[in-house]
């Protein structure tokens, strides 16, 4: 009995022992399962794909002046029947296109102030202009004259008044003989056009400046025109008188034979107004009227150009010219009370 409690005790004892030391010993190393590395993803470089380059959008090609796309339009005034223009106006178009190589083309505005508005807008770019209404243009800045016409070897020319022979007038003996149109007051005039020297703004002042009173006028325009009214006017019917270049009657004797017996040149002014005139708008190039202007010149000396010209205005040669060429007129105008800053 003894000898089994002291087994039993030794058995506690170790046991004891076995737990202490167990406690007392370094901690068993835990092994992680082998797991495999996960290899992190290197991202590749993306594809750079440029994108779809779209051109500029490309300008228009500009059309050339005096292209058969963009012609040259010359403007003539309306100082006789379209009709009459057109036909010859288009004759120097044709010979100057020949000439330059330019592609021309020929109009007829309704009015000189028409004309004026189309050289101001790039609606024409040569302007057939008389004095007046060129002094107008080129004080707006839309015209610079190029060349001046000549009629007889001049390059100015004379105002006229006309009346119908059967109305009875009598016949100034020179132009100092102003006194003869005193008896045109209280008598209905034809007029062109405003803004024409002979056909209206000169005649006009000489009337003022001798105090002649008229009613207001017959505007019918242009001078063939002024002169075929008064041949139709033996009692005044359209007018008792007009107002035209000199000597306007040739214009219709074809149509009118006896014009110059029916219509009497009752006074004439000295030659004070310069010549109509060849005039470029501002957006032709300098190239270009260089070329316009010596085309011009040329065909001025054929027997095709010289048909061309006189059937258009009467005129019988050209010559190159320069602004200043108006300045004695600018004074005449000042001297007559014209204001020409305030014509519209």
């Amino acid at each position: 009995m003894k000898n089994t409690r002291l087994f039993h005790t030794v058995l506690v004892t170790l046991a004891v022992v076995a737990l202490v030391v167990t406690a007392c010993g370094p901690a068993a190393t835990t092994v992680a399962p082998t797991t495999a590395p996960v290899a992190t993803a290197v991202p590749a470089k993306p594809t750079t794909v440029p994108p779809t380059a779209v051109p500029p959008t490309a300008e228009p090609t500009a059309v050339p002046l005096g292209s058969a796309e963009h012609p040259i339009i010359m403007a003539l005034a309306p100082s006789a029947t379209t009709q009459e223009l057109l036909a010859s106006g288009e004759s120097i178009a044709k010979q100057l296109s020949e000439e330059t190589g330019l592609t021309i083309k020929t109009v007829v505005p309704t009015s000189y102030g028409a004309l004026i508005e189309a050289m101001g807008s790039n609606n024409a770019q040569i302007g057939w202009l008389p004095p007046f209404a060129y002094i107008v243009a080129h004080q707006k800045g839309v015209a610079d004259v190029g060349l001046i016409t000549v009629r007889n070897g001049s390059d100015f020319y004379s105002a006229q008044f006309i009346a119908n022979a059967e109305a009875g007038f009598t016949s100034a003996k020179d132009s100092k003989d102003v006194a003869a149109l005193k008896q045109f007051e209280g008598k209905k005039p034809c007029w062109t056009d405003p803004l024409s020297a002979s056909g209206y703004v000169i005649p006009l002042g000489i009337l003022k400046n001798e105090g002649i009173k008229n009613p207001a006028g017959a505007w019918v325009q242009g001078h063939s025109t002024v002169v075929k009214s008064v041949y139709l006017s033996p009692k005044g019917e359209i007018c008792a008188f007009g107002a035209t270049f000199s000597d306007a009657r040739s214009g219709i004797a074809t149509d009118f034979p006896d014009v110059n017996d029916k219509v009497q040149i009752i006074y004439t002014t000295d030659p004070v107004i310069p010549n109509d005139n060849v005039s470029y708008a501002p957006d032709l190039p300098a190239d270009l009227r260089a070329k316009i202007t010596a085309g011009l010149l040329k065909i001025s000396e054929t027997e095709d150009g010289k048909q061309a010209l006189q059937a258009v205005y009467q005129i019988s040669g050209l010559k190159a010219t320069e602004d200043s060429f108006y300045d004695n007129f600018r004074v005449f105008l000042e001297a007559s009370g014209v204001d020409v800053s305030n014509i519209r």
